[in-house]
């Protein structure tokens, strides 16, 4: 469609869920875009995206294990502040936990993109479990 100057239908505002702090400093990207893992709790790719209601926004964070494919953790919120996303991280270690495949402290790489959750990695909870990295 590109190709040929062709744009889909558009209704409403359009909403922008990912808005990069240029001058953050960035975490490095440790899957080479490589987004496979060779066992589960490995390695969890995280991001966010919007629902258009009647009420208004809802942002669901969503995080997932790349070996099983399945989505280990979520959230919803009606803004995207950085709870959104520790919410979904959380749900996941939990749930993995709970189903007796926990997540072994410093073997999961957790991958999201450079958003708009600043606070993200500095929640030094979750160090003890995560390698989290950014999306260069």
């Amino acid at each position: 469609m590109r190709a040929e100057g062709l744009t889909g239908a558009v209704r409403g505002k359009k909403i922008v869920t990912t808005v990069a702090d240029k001058e953050a400093e960035r975490a490095p990207d440790r899957l080479g875009r490589q987004f496979v893992a060779t066992a589960p709790n490995r390695v969890w790719v995280a991001d966010f995206t919007y629902v258009a209601t009647w009420s208004g926004t809802v942002y669901v964070a969503f995080v997932v294990d790349t070996f099983s494919r399945r989505i280990v953790g979520w959230s919803a919120a009606t803004n995207k502040q950085t709870p959104l996303v520790l919410s979904a991280l959380e749900m996941g270690l939990w749930q993995r936990d709970r189903a007796n495949t926990p997540v072994i402290p410093r073997e999961l790489i957790h991958h999201s993109d450079a958003g708009s959750q600043p606070g993200f990695k500095e929640s030094s909870q979750h160090f003890r479990f995560v390698l989290i990295v950014d999306d260069c």
